[in-house]
């Protein structure tokens, strides 16, 4: 883990510090939203159904859980004809599970129904399938199709408020100020090298500030 920077000079402004911050996170977390993200999957579908599971649940129990789930419905027309019980057994672990299995076949028939069978890479079509918001949308676009797409979780959320990159609470208001900060092609990578920052120094009690990478351009640290 890096140690605290030496800076002498602080940028000012909400730009000029998301530039400061992309790049340092940049180095401290290098990678693709591919690389960066920690769901397993291989295919959109997949990381699809990975992502649904991983509401209110760790991205280590959805990996432990997703290789049956992909094993038994390969395809969405197979989630769409799943029998719910025995859905609601293998994803039991993630917990909400009668919400999360109901959602997951939902999916997939609005899958097989509407768009052949495949995900669709329009955040506006992403948001009609059962279990799936901005946040979850955003994930596919970016991760599975190399699209724009910036999802804010409570990390992406705390961490942005923290930097100084914005005051809004809100995560579709959060998202779209983030947006006109962030270059279209970074911003999956950069939502998750928040998250992970989030997880590894920007603790929501008790932020590391004394080794974190971006202490001397935030206007938080050593504060909370």
């Amino acid at each position: 883990m890096a140690g605290p920077a030496k800076r002498t000079r602080a940028p000012r402004g909400a730009r000029a510090r998301a530039e400061t911050v992309r790049a340092r996170l940049a180095e401290e977390y290098p990678g693709t939203a591919p690389d960066l993200c920690a769901l397993v999957h291989d295919t959109p579908f997949e990381l699809l159904i990975a992502t649904i599971l991983s509401a209110q649940c760790t991205d280590e129990m959805v990996n432990k859980v997703v290789p049956a789930v992909f094993a038994r419905y390969p395809t969405a027309a197979d989630l769409a004809a799943a029998d719910p019980t025995e859905l609601e057994e293998l994803v039991h672990s993630t917990g909400f599970f009668r919400s999360k299995a109901k959602n997951l076949i939902g999916m997939g028939a609005a899958l097989e129904e509407r768009f052949g069978g495949a995900v669709p890479t329009e955040l506006d079509d992403l948001v009609t399938l059962p279990g799936v918001g901005r946040k979850t949308g955003n994930v596919i676009r970016s991760v599975a199709f190399d699209l724009p797409g910036l999802p804010v979780d409570t990390h992406v959320g705390r961490l942005s408020v923290r930097l100084g990159l914005t005051t809004e609470t809100d995560p579709v208001k959060a998202e779209h100020a983030l947006n006109a900060l962030v270059p279209p092609e970074e911003r999956g990578a950069f939502s998750l090298r928040l998250i992970l920052h989030g997880r590894q120094v920007c603790d929501a009690r008790r932020p590391r500030c004394d080794v974190c990478s971006c202490n001397d351009v935030c206007p938080s640290a050593f504060k909370v």
